[in-house]
């Protein structure tokens, strides 16, 4: 008798074999027979002993099939963990990255739990930023921005899923142009990988949208931009926090350093010890 163990072996070998980490093929593969069985993963250790139910053998090969082209695991189960929360993702946003959390960490550091604060979401893509810093702070509204309709859209399904839908407007605009009001916090996970870096970017990521990704010859092009609008956009005593690869901080503390209306308050690494993470405040 085959059992489902048996089937989710052979697939963590052709996972292997198409270039996937050991320890992500074991991972992936096992979570995508749980995904197809809707069985948790401790009833997955338990049963996973059975022969596979009828139709299993099927839609299983095809998420494997997906998986070894190198489709990114979460648009495949069509969802990501982020800051505790299952976040909705298809190929039309960016798929949630752990760095990212650092975010709502200084944002929730920032606003007190009862503040009624004003936060803007620059390119909000699947919304998981402002639907975990809505959910850690209950009384706080929330401009959601994107040039994108189609993630604008993920983005709403988020919102009522989580159901912070009721605090968060979202605004189908580059950046913030077109948004008159002025915001206790910005919050942005701008693109701000260089163009040049596309022929070398990892498989999986050929998979997400190129807008959410590229920004220019030192991809900093909107970050340059957004530092301009923030100085507009901010209340006196607010705050700027934003995302940048890890050979930008020089720059990017340059470029907080040249700005009229912000001064750099400080820089947040990830585990990994690299600055992900600026944070700068209008005086």
């Amino acid at each position: 008798m085959t059992t489902i163990h048996a089937r989710v072996a052979a697939a963590r070998e052709q996972l292997r074999a198409a270039g996937i980490s050991s320890d992500e093929a074991d991972i992936d593969a096992r979570l995508l027979a749980a995904h197809v069985l809707g069985w948790t993963t401790e009833r997955y250790f338990a049963d996973s002993v059975e022969a596979p139910p009828h139709g299993f053998d099927s839609q299983f090969d095809a998420l494997v099939a997906r998986r070894i082209a190198r489709e990114p695991f979460a648009y495949i189960v069509g969802q990501e963990e982020f800051w505790g929360l299952e976040i909705i993702v298809s190929p039309a946003v960016l798929i949630p990255r752990p760095e990212t959390e650092l975010i709502v960490e200084a944002a929730t550091e920032l606003i007190a739990r009862d503040s009624h604060a004003a936060v803007a979401d620059v390119g909000t893509g699947s919304g998981c930023l402002a639907a975990a810093i809505a959910r850690e702070r209950p009384n706080v509204t929330i401009v959601a921005t994107d040039v994108s309709p189609a993630a604008l859209e993920i983005a709403q399904r988020n919102a009522e899923r989580l159901d912070v839908a009721g605090r968060i407007t979202f605004r189908c605009t580059d950046l913030l142009d077109g948004v008159g009001d002025r915001f206790d916090l910005i919050v942005s996970n701008p693109p701000y990988v260089r163009d040049r870096d596309h022929a070398g970017i990892q498989p999986e990521v050929r998979f997400e949208p190129a807008e959410a990704l590229y920004a220019g010859d030192d991809g900093l092009d909107l970050v340059r931009r957004l530092i301009l609008q923030a100085q507009d956009r901010l209340k006196p005593g607010g705050a700027l926090i934003f995302e940048f690869g890890f050979w930008q901080a020089h720059t990017v503390s340059e470029l907080i350093a040249s700005a009229a209306g912000l001064k750099m308050v400080g820089l947040r690494n990830d585990l990994q010890g690299i600055p992900r993470i600026a944070i700068a405040s209008r005086p």
